[in-house]
């Protein structure tokens, strides 16, 4: 028997987790860290701080499992990391939900075209995109620039770490926007527009490709006694996609993760350039996926409970229940519509899809009667319209909708989703996600499956199905109008204030 390992390199935390070669999680460990928020609009993360979670994770493992074929990586998206010649790291990772780029967006449409720089990545220029970041560091922090000898993604900087490979794969990479996505290259036109050097950017794999192995210092400080190789891995989405079985372009998997995100692949034939949203690269060979982003998905739940729940965390303390448990059954106590309370899941300004980096966090709607379960409710209901802006940008056609992420948990939140939706959810039995999917290109590249296809197939399976409530889409529709009115009157105000 093989067993693999999954590493999820996430924006809380890194999980890993081991799987047998049937796919059935036997042991996990995870390790928390910090979220760094320096200035508003900022998050920040230590790369110290991954690689001591990734190497926790794994003496666990190895004290039940010290022998590992092979590791897949996947990890948060678009974050800067930056090393001088030496691999010292220069300045705190840049992550995924920091906008502080707006500026540095503008001068990249500017230099490169709003027009061009879609037609080499794919994408409108972002701020929270890596190119965006980069460029601030060269416009900010000169004395750091000026010393960059590697820029990397977080889990490339993990994979760095523990072989000595600096390499990327295409799933992760393309959502640097330096990427050419039709070419799968780094783009000479946008390196040089900007003065980046060539050398600076790792090498491009595929996810299912061995990009190296466990340094012998690394096995003996965590305890394997097996040469363990490790794939490119994948980009967070991209992995949790096949961790999910989301191969085919009749598939969409919604994932409530700390950003929530409807994933759709496609074929290269399929890329429609005038839809509003994010295309990127599958890890799978020759595919491609486009998806909407709600940077405030999980993180809107998690600042909700952090700064206006004492109540309910003393609760579920006493009755020793989850947190979100407690506040589910509390949004339950409010109708659909929340009272008419909305919420804007602005938090980090958004992506899908205003691409609007200035956007906030609003509530709208407090009368007398609202109630502490009406704006639990909202927070649920605000980033169900969110994604349902996603879902409406892709072609109008029948599709498997698969759910997941910590927030898929939570019953009342998948039907307020499916109601929004109008269509079911089906979620896997599996709840392992990215770290799955991961371990399923480990598991093609030793030769357990032939490919991702037939891995997926034979490993995958639907837990349940939660259908939509006909009663509630006269409800849905009505707020979910006036959630997209709230945004586009309020917009010049965010901008200006």
């Amino acid at each position: 028997m093989n067993y693999y390992i999954g590493i999820d390199i996430g924006t809380s935390s890194t999980k890993s987790v081991v799987f047998d070669e049937k796919g059935v999680a036997l042991f996990d460990s995870t390790y928390e860290y910090d979220l760094l928020t320096p200035n508003p609009g900022w998050a920040e993360q230590r790369p110290n701080d991954w690689f001591n979670a990734t190497i926790n994770t794994l003496k666990d493992i190895a004290k039940k499992y010290p022998i590992i074929k092979g590791i897949g990586l996947s990890g948060q998206m678009h974050g800067l990391v930056l090393l001088d010649k030496n691999d010292n790291v220069l300045r705190n990772s840049i992550i995924w939900c920091d906008n502080r780029a707006f500026k540095e967006k503008e001068e990249i449409e500017s230099v490169i075209g709003k027009n061009r720089i879609k037609e080499i990545t794919g994408n409108e220029a972002m701020a929270p995109f890596t190119l965006a970041k980069l460029l601030w560091v060269k416009n900010n922090e000169p004395d750091i620039y000026n010393k960059i000898d590697k820029v990397m993604l977080p889990k490339d900087y993990i994979r760095y770490m523990l072989t000595g490979e600096f390499k990327t794969e295409y799933s992760d990479a393309s959502g640097m926007q330096m990427v050419d996505i039709y070419n799968k290259c780094f783009s000479k036109e946008i390196l040089d527009a900007f003065g980046f050097k060539e050398e600076w950017f790792p090498t491009l794999q595929e996810s299912y490709e061995i990009s190296g192995y466990l340094k012998p210092i690394i096995r003996n400080l965590v305890g394997f006694n097996s040469q363990t190789f490790i794939v490119g891995g994948a980009g967070d989405q991209a992995a949790a996609a096949i961790g999910s079985g989301i191969i085919n372009p009749t598939d969409i998997s919604v994932v409530l993760g700390s950003s929530g995100v409807v994933f759709n692949p496609i074929k290269k034939e399929q890329i429609n350039p005038n839809l509003p949203v994010q295309v990127f690269m599958h890890a799978m060979p020759d595919t491609y996926h486009i998806m909407g982003v709600t940077n405030g998905c999980g993180l809107s739940y998690k600042w909700y409970k952090e700064n206006l729940c004492d109540y309910e965390i003393e609760k579920a303390r006493i009755e020793n229940k989850p947190i979100y448990e407690v506040l589910n059954d509390e949004a339950s106590n409010s109708k659909p519509g929340a009272n008419g309370l909305l919420y804007l899941p602005y938090l980090n300004g958004e992506r899908t899809p205003h691409n609007d980096p200035y956007a906030t966090g609003v509530f709208i709607g407090i009368r007398q009667s609202t109630t502490k379960n009406d704006f639990t409710r909202a927070i649920l209901e605000g980033v169900s319209y969110s994604l349902r802006d996603c879902y409406e940008m892709l072609d109008k056609k029948k599709y498997n909708v698969y759910v997941s992420g910590g927030g898929a948990k939570g019953q009342l939140w998948r039907e307020i989703i499916a109601s929004n939706l109008k269509t079911p959810l089906y979620r896997i039995e599996q709840s392992e996600g990215g770290a799955l999917g991961v371990a399923i290109l480990a598991m093609v590249a030793a030769g357990d499956y032939p490919s991702i296809e037939e891995a997926c197939k034979a490993i995958i399976r639907v837990k349940d199905k939660t259908n939509p409530n006909l009663l509630d889409y006269e409800i849905y529709d009505m707020q979910y109008e006036t959630f997209k009115k709230c945004y586009e009157s309020l917009k010049d105000f965010f901008k200006n204030k």
